[in-house]
Order: C-alpha cells, then sequence, then structure tokens
C-alpha cells in the first residue's frame, strides 16, 4: 500500500514538473496516453469478463484439477496449448497467473502458459510468416514452445 501511494506521488510530481516546464507537451503527451488507454480498454475489460467468467464457473478444484500441481505434465501441455493458441498483453496475463494460482493452479503449469503466451504465437503466425518467411515462424515457435517446456520444470524443480 505504501508503495502504491509513493508511485503516485511520483507520477503527480513528474507530471506537474513537466507541465511546468512544457504545458502544451505535457498536453500532447496526456492526450496520446489517453488514446492508448482507450485502444487498451477494450481488450483489457473483454479479458477482465473473460477470467470473471471462468473463475465463476470453475471451481478452484476443477482449475488444480485441470492445471494444478498434481496433473503433472498432462496440465503442463494443456497450459501450454492454452497459452500458445491465445493473444492476451503481458499486462493481463500476469495478473490472470496470479489468480490462476491463488484458485489452484500448479506453478510449473502456469510457468508454461506463460512462456508460451508470451513467445509462442500461433495466432500471429500468418503476420509473421509474411514478414520472416515459413521456415523461420516455423523454427522461431517450435523451439519457443520447447523452451516453454524448460521453463515449467526447471520452475517446477525450483518451485
Amino acid at each position: 500500500m505504501t508503495s502504491t501511494i509513493a508511485l503516485y506521488v511520483i507520477a503527480i510530481a513528474t507530471l506537474a514538473v513537466s507541465f511546468a516546464k512544457s504545458r502544451q507537451n505535457t498536453k500532447l503527451a496526456l492526450k496520446k496516453a489517453w488514446k492508448s488507454f482507450e485502444n487498451i480498454l477494450p481488450q483489457f475489460l473483454s479479458i477482465l469478463v473473460i477470467i470473471g467468467i471462468m473463475l465463476a464457473i470453475l471451481t478452484p478444484e476443477q482449475i488444480s484439477s485441470m492445471i494444478g500441481s498434481e496433473s503433472g505434465w498432462f496440465g503442463v501441455i494443456i497450459a501450454s496449448v492454452i497459452g500458445a493458441i491465445t493473444l492476451i498483453p503481458g499486462f493481463i496475463a500476469f495478473p490472470l497467473a496470479a489468480a490462476l494460482l491463488k484458485s489452484g493452479a500448479g506453478y510449473m503449469q502456469i510457468a508454461a502458459f506463460i512462456s508460451t503466451l508470451m513467445m509462442v504465437g500461433v495466432v500471429t503466425m500468418p503476420v509473421e510468416m509474411k514478414f520472416f518467411g515459413k521456415k523461420a515462424t516455423l523454427i522461431r515457435n517450435a523451439e519457443a514452445f520447447v523452451f516453454s517446456y524448460i521453463v515449467a520444470f526447471v520452475m517446477g524443480v525450483f518451485l
């Protein structure tokens, strides 16, 4: 709580300094920030709704049985496939992972989910293939998928 208040105070203070230095540039920056926020808001709200529905429908026991620590490598596979085919920005993915952990998901499974989510792009493959070619895209995604299992294994060993 104290660190949150400190961050707000720092943000307001730096905004005031910026405003004192150049009102026009500060207003322009705030307008750009608001536009970015408006662009992100629909995705953010839809993910929050999906998370809310998912956590309302699935009990912690169901989450634990599918991707809990007792689900083992089967849970890792489920989590990694879901992570590979979904397109969620990091600022939403990490709170989602925390909510899943609180609901009974395992560390190894969440590590696989987050790492495939961030590194494997099944949804973005067509665009990636246009710029980098089919072979490079497939190799990069395959290596990222394998690396996600390494990350899951390491997390499973240390946590």
